[in-house]
């Protein structure tokens, strides 16, 4: 066996109704000026963020909380670089990152420009890491389906040239992660199976992963068993309070798995998608997903069989009924199973492989030439392949 290493940097807390008391653990980390970035309206509309604003106002040491609100779904360039003068402005001290996925991504960019003298920009195009004077995160996830509050990563899109990619380094990890289920049971139908799905990329891609160790392997195998048996539950009842919080927490185990094993290909082709469409990150690898588990079997076909028999609680065998289980699946939650029904027109793909970035060695199949082509062109037209009577 090789060397394993799993760093897990980031202090976690996790539970329902836990929030308010894990807050409060962190008051020696709560110091003078704090920026709350979220995406606002609905979890304003719920009333989130007057409670979570009035929690901060008890914690002694804090002088003044400063909101910042205008955060996309995808979130944007500009909208960071908004953020990172807010920060300079109100000599922010700490950053509290509150909602899904583009909350917290938008937070850890933020954090990482308002001390810095080095441009958004550079560390967006140049790929240059975040350096120790990143303002301190507190991540608070309202959706299950990310991992952000536990991943190195801030995925962000230049809202000009459309190009979706990401920041990365250490010192992007939040100082502590409250998970609290709580903030999900409000998530409409639509977030909920996508961010759900989400769940199962990561876990998927993770456990096929070439830098997967075995815990990382363990890891993703209990997260595929609680999408597969909880997700679809919240399909039928949204109320579910057991199932929401099965998903924070298959959530949270694959935001660790984020950090110590990364993902595949879906991820990466999902980029430009977004970029192309602003559709959402877990609508994208739902439309992509089919098609690569359809090719990944060629190359990883005993770990696609176990990941489909997790999945499903059944005894799935060989490449067709594998790439027809999660193509089920994904019908199951009403998600998009096909780019083309994502409202790309295939005129698109090849510019969107021209725009697939970043190290894709880590997935078995991207040992294949033209790998990247070939996925846009098979997720194109899986939808009606995979479609039987």
């Amino acid at each position: 066996m090789g060397l394993y290493q799993v760093a897990i940097p980031t202090k976690i807390y996790f539970g329902r109704n836990i929030w308010e008391e894990a807050l409060k653990v962190q008051e020696a980390i709560l110091q003078g000026n704090v920026m709350i970035v979220t995406t606002g309206r609905s979890l304003y509309r719920l009333g989130y963020v007057e409670e979570l604003r009035k929690c901060l106002q008890n914690c002694s040491c804090i002088k003044n909380i400063v909101i910042f609100d205008t955060i996309s779904a995808n979130p944007k360039l500009s909208e960071v670089r908004k953020g990172i003068l807010l920060g300079k402005q109100e000599r922010t001290d700490v950053i509290v990152g509150f909602g899904g996925g583009s909350a917290m991504d938008a937070a850890k960019a933020i954090a990482a420009g308002v001390k810095s003298e080095v441009r958004i920009e550079d560390l967006f195009y140049q790929g240059g890491e975040p350096g120790a004077d990143t303002l301190p995160v507190i991540a608070i996830p309202t959706t299950a389906g990310t991992g952000s509050e536990l991943s190195k990563a801030a995925i962000i899109t230049d809202d000009v040239r459309k190009i979706k990619s990401g920041i990365r380094g250490r010192a992007l990890y939040p100082f502590a992660a409250i998970v609290d289920s709580y903030f999900t049971e409000s998530v409409p139908f639509q977030v909920t199976m996508e961010t759900g799905f989400d769940v199962l990329a990561h876990a998927a891609e993770s456990y096929i992963s070439r830098s997967a160790s075995p815990y990382t392997k363990m890891q993703s195998e209990t997260a595929i068993q609680i999408v597969g048996k909880y997700l679809p539950r919240l399909a039928e009842n949204l109320k579910d309070e057991k199932a929401r919080e099965k998903m924070s927490f298959a959530s949270m185990i694959m935001g660790i798995n984020l950090g110590n094993a990364s993902t595949c290909l879906p991820h990466r082709l999902q980029y430009p998608i977004g970029a192309h469409t602003d559709t959402s990150h877990g609508a994208g690898l739902a439309a992509l997903f089919t098609a690569w588990i359809r090719c990944e079997y060629r190359y990883a076909s005993g770990q696609v069989e176990r990941m489909m028999n997790l999945l499903t609680g059944r005894d799935i065998r060989g490449e067709a009924d594998c790439t027809e289980a999660v193509y089920r699946f994904i019908r199951l939650l009403k998600l998009t199973a096909s780019l083309q029904e994502l409202g790309i027109e295939r005129k698109q793909l090849e510019a969107m492989a021209a725009e697939v970035s970043g190290n894709i060695g880590n997935d078995p199949a991207s040992q294949e030439e033209g790998i990247i082509p070939k996925l846009y062109e098979m997720a194109w037209r899986e939808g009606a392949v995979c479609r039987r009577s």
